[in-house]
């Protein structure tokens, strides 16, 4: 049983595969219960998830045997990721996998906002014509500030290289990153310069709550807000804010604090955020698209080789 994966989530065949082909036995269990795992998880050296559970201390306790957790996706906020080293676990993600989908995600996200697509669409079929209060902004000679340049972040980058834009990036734990996509800059630059904001930032208690009034306060220009990363880092209440007091004149959010119905609904902003014409809203899938959902289980099969020896 050296080799068995216990696989918790919905994951693409190939990853199934090409892991026995390396020597894996899979136990495909999509459907599986948290208490149901509990009871069974002991008896594998591998789990494999995606964002079913989180994979606490009560569940790495559980898991006697386990010598490594791979998630089908970027983040690992999830997964007690100290706890599991300590205890010596081996951790894999897949960012790689879907950051073309992210980057194109917030791609459609930008220009959808800065042209008013959404809402001219919604006009016309109510029954308005209205082209000036939709006139919207070309892209071409903005400054696109980027918080975030792993595999996200620079992937946002390289699809707006076409654009004729100017890519700066803020990254705290990088340096030495600038490439002919991004510049290098200080979060300083970044609040001054830019004309759109774009998140692309794990979810750590550093990054939890970054965008805030105090923190939106600095930004010189009015800007277009970005969110593709996770809910967390942005406060909506100070996003709300800064769109009545017109420091935000349009806000991409894939990612809220609170996430699916009907905890949504319950939130005191959510009303104000679903009548509001300046937020365009997406439930989590800018990393989720048919394509991303194969190459992510490759790159978690092929990580697998890393782990033998």
């Amino acid at each position: 049983m050296k080799n068995n994966i216990l696989i918790v989530d919905d994951v693409h065949a190939i990853f199934m595969e090409m892991a026995e082909a390396k020597g894996y036995t899979c136990d495909y269990r999509p459907l599986i219960k948290v208490d149901e795992a509990m009871q069974i998880i002991g008896d594998y050296a591998g789990l494999v998830i995606r964002s079913k559970f989180r994979v606490d201390k009560a569940v790495l306790d559980a898991a006697t045997n386990l010598q490594f957790i791979a998630r089908a996706g970027a983040g690992m906020d999830n997964i007690d990721e100290d706890y599991a080293t300590q205890k010596g676990i081996k951790l894999i993600n897949a960012p790689e996998g879907n950051s073309d989908a992210v980057g194109e995600h917030a791609i459609g996200l930008l220009l959808s906002l800065m042209n008013n697509l959404n809402r001219g669409d919604a006009e016309i079929r109510g029954g308005k014509w209205q082209r000036e209060a939709n006139r919207g902004y070309e892209l071409k000679g903005k400054t696109v500030g980027i918080i975030g340049y792993g595999h996200m972040g620079s992937s946002f980058a390289r699809k707006l290289s076409g654009f004729q834009v100017n890519v700066i990036a803020y990254d705290k734990y990088k340096t030495g990153f600038s490439d002919k996509y991004a510049r290098e800059v200080s979060m300083e630059e970044i609040v001054k310069h830019s004309d759109v904001l774009s998140l692309h930032i794990p979810l750590t208690p550093e990054t939890n709550g970054l965008v805030d009034d105090e923190y939106l306060f600095h930004f010189k220009k009015p800007i277009f807000f970005l969110n593709t990363s996770r809910g967390k880092t942005a406060k909506v209440s100070a996003v709300l804010n800064a769109i009545r007091e017109g420091k935000i004149l349009g806000a991409g959010l894939d990612v809220l604090e609170v996430e699916k119905f009907p905890a949504l609904a319950e939130q005191q902003w959510f009303e104000e955020l679903k009548r509001s014409g300046k937020v365009l809203l997406s439930p989590h899938v800018a990393g989720w698209t048919f394509d991303s959902y194969r190459k992510i289980s490759e790159v978690m099969a092929e990580k697998l080789a890393d782990l033998k020896g």
